[in-house]
């Protein structure tokens, strides 16, 4: 992907009078400038998924994502790049012109199938899984986010550049996978906190070190905003220099502000957050 993974990612130090008042040191880890497109969890998540499908020599990588898929959108870039056909299975019905995300994956080679809603809310059903591999044989299954072992095993990398000095690790929340990798990693003493961007998400997970995901912050639901939380990224962006996505991360600072304001962390507590990227979704405030 021509892009080198042990790269020094800087950390942005998040101060003003919220943290100053608790006493709470917050930096947030710039995994958005990783890669111009493929920026963010992106490349860790596809990292061993995409050298598994070259390795067994499929043709190229199928996945799943909505109509503003950050995941479809790097999966796209990233199989290009590695000369790969790619296919993304879209939650919903087509619509013409496409937005900003589907045309990028379009523009760059991916396959684009719609399937009803229904069908996407049971897409890991072994039946409709089969079917999809039936259909195409020749291309390598990848979960929807990434969500694998191979996925996983990739995020898993995102903490060699957080490391033991933090007492909490927080990170914005859709399928897990990041959360779940970072967790196998991370030293015992530290704390693993997801903010979900989905309503009335179900998540199962086994490292012991994720104490909790929570989901008093999605704003009505993936991809959901209002104008407290746009107003939010501005005031961010205004105070910080940096840019963060409706769909992710803004609720997830948002979130941890909050949680400062009611006593959540104890005084001292030095926490750190990444930014997961996805910032290419905020096209879809234009619309």
């Amino acid at each position: 992907m021509k892009i080198d993974a042990a790269m020094d990612l800087p950390k942005t130090s998040i101060r003003n009078v919220i943290t100053e008042k608790y006493q709470i040191e917050l930096e947030l880890l710039r995994l958005d400038l990783f890669h111009p497109i493929i920026s963010g969890n992106k490349y860790f998540k596809l990292k061993y998924n995409l050298a598994t499908a070259i390795d067994l020599g499929f043709e190229g990588i199928i996945s799943f994502g909505g109509a503003y898929s950050n995941h479809l959108h790097a999966l796209a870039y990233a199989a290009r790049e590695k000369n790969l056909k790619s296919i993304g299975i879209i939650r919903g019905e087509e619509h013409r012109p496409l937005n900003d995300t589907l045309r990028d994956c379009e523009v760059w080679g991916m396959q684009l199938i719609y399937i009803s809603r229904e069908a996407y809310r049971n897409k890991t059903e072994d039946v409709i899984m089969n079917d999809i591999q039936t259909a195409y044989p020749n291309f390598y299954l990848v979960p929807e986010g990434g969500d694998n072992a191979l996925g996983q095993q990739g995020a898993a990398e995102i903490y060699q550049h957080i490391g033991e000095s933090y007492d909490v690790i927080c990170a914005s929340v859709g399928t897990a996978t990041t959360l779940k990798g970072i967790a196998t990693a991370a030293a015992n003493h530290q704390v693993i906190i997801g903010f979900s961007a989905l309503k009335n998400a179900y998540y199962e997970y086994e490292p012991i070190q994720l104490e909790s995901i929570i989901q008093a912050y999605h704003f009505g639901g993936y991809a959901k905003h209002n104008a407290e939380l746009i107003s939010f990224m501005k005031q961010f962006k205004d105070a910080f220099q940096v840019e963060l996505d409706f769909i992710y991360t803004a609720k997830m600072m948002y979130g941890i502000f909050d949680l400062i304001q009611h006593n959540y962390f104890e005084k001292g507590t030095k926490l750190i957050a990444v930014h997961s990227g996805g910032l290419q979704g905020n096209r879809g405030l234009k619309s």
